[in-house]
């Protein structure tokens, strides 16, 4: 019986980036290694086509779970590798097919090796007879129940069937950093793994109006971001004390309009903590007309305050799309959790989902919130969840 012996990871997307690929490669490589690190005995190797893992008889399937929730890989095949030889080849190919349940096959080759003296088509001709000969198993061109594939490199050949998939996008990191709104809802952390899966780090802002609302929340925030250190092994996160800017939005401004003005004094927070932390952007879990403060016309008045740009990847999600998501990365139990934050706790009966920025405007001079917003940024409390 033959052991898988490699792992072999694809790109996907990398693919495209040129003169790039190369950075994000290796970027990618040490992602892996370091999200690897508590497995003993694997090798990497990092080649330009694809990354490959000795598992050196280690198990391979936590390995294989493990890599799906690195971004950038696309996809990952348990492989055997074999000398580049025909007859090992052959040989090596009808053990493993042998392993497998089913009643078709298909033979597909790669050959980037082109000193190896057999063409792809020769190769598969050359295969696929010794397993018909051997085996009951006859060809599906189109719809097989196992697919073969053989590579054909310098270093040696590869032979696989199973082919896992990995989540996309690109290697963690390489995107840069964004500050992240994170409530403690259902959408804020989906926009994260969005992010991240992206290649974009996060560090996340949280908005605290204790007595208002409870110590829970901020539990539940650091079991919400425990799940997301699958994807990012260390994430900040900086709670910014916001009593008393709500308190003086509510005893300045329409109730109507609390909202608006509570959401525009969040960004203005994030920007000046972005440009504190180096980060070009901002992120937030939005999704255009969820919510009054989600409305096209709310979105405007309210990021009027910041040049900093702002990305919403939940933007055009409906709710559904985003809870299911939710419950993939595995934070949804833990979003619905019934510890409210300050924009749930103080939402007013008929809040204003069309505010004119005009209006919005005269109601801020009616109080000093400059003040307020620097006492409130000298007072962050910083924690950090995950390890390095």
């Amino acid at each position: 019986m033959i052991t898988y012996d490699h792992i072999m990871i694809r790109f996907g997307e990398l693919s495209t980036k040129g003169k790039n690929k190369k950075q994000f490669i290796h970027l990618l490589y040490n992602n892996i290694r370091h999200a690897l690190k508590e497995f003993d005995g694997l090798v990497l190797e990092e080649r330009y086509d694809h990354i490959y893992i000795k598992l050196n008889g280690q198990d391979y399937e936590p390995v294989i779970e493990r890599l799906q929730d690195i971004s950038g890989i696309q996809a990952m095949s348990l492989v055997y590798k074999c000398e580049s030889d025909i007859e090992e080849i052959k040989k090596s190919s009808l053990e493993l097919i042998k392993q497998e349940e089913g009643k078709t096959f298909k033979v597909t080759c790669k050959r980037s090796n082109k000193k190896f003296p057999l063409v792809s088509d020769e190769i598969i001709r050359k295969v696929a007879p010794v397993i018909l000969r051997n085996t009951d198993l006859k060809v599906d061109v189109h719809n097989p129940d196992i697919l073969l594939s053989i590579e054909v490199r310098e270093e040696g050949t590869y032979i696989f069937v199973r082919t896992y998939p990995g989540i996309g996008g690109y290697p963690l990191g390489i995107a840069g950093k964004s500050m992240h709104m994170l409530s403690g809802g259902i959408d804020s952390p989906v926009a994260a793994y969005l992010m991240m899966k992206r290649g974009v780090t996060i560090e996340c802002i949280h908005f605290a109006s204790p007595p208002y609302t409870q110590e829970a929340v901020i539990y539940k925030l650091e079991d919400i971001l425990g799940k997301l250190n699958r994807y990012q092994q260390k994430i900040r996160l900086n709670i910014v004390p916001f009593t008393k800017i709500q308190e003086a939005i509510y005893d300045n401004v329409p109730e109507s309009y609390c909202i608006t003005l509570m959401r525009r004094m969040m960004f203005r927070l994030a920007s000046m903590l972005s440009l504190r932390r180096n980060c070009p952007v901002i992120s937030s879990g939005e999704s255009v007309g969820q919510v009054a403060s989600q409305t096209l016309q709310s979105i405007h008045v309210i990021n009027e305050v910041t040049n900093v740009p702002v990305i919403r990847p939940c933007a055009t999600m409906d709710k559904l799309e985003i809870i299911a998501l939710s419950k993939k990365i595995d934070t949804y139990e833990i979003s619905i959790r019934p510890y409210e934050d300050c924009c749930t706790i103080f939402t007013p009966k008929a809040p204003k989902t069309a505010p004119h920025l005009e209006e919005v405007k005269a109601f801020e001079e009616k109080f000093e919130w400059k003040s307020l917003l620097e006492e409130a940024i000298k007072n962050v409390e910083v924690k950090y969840i995950g390890d390095e």
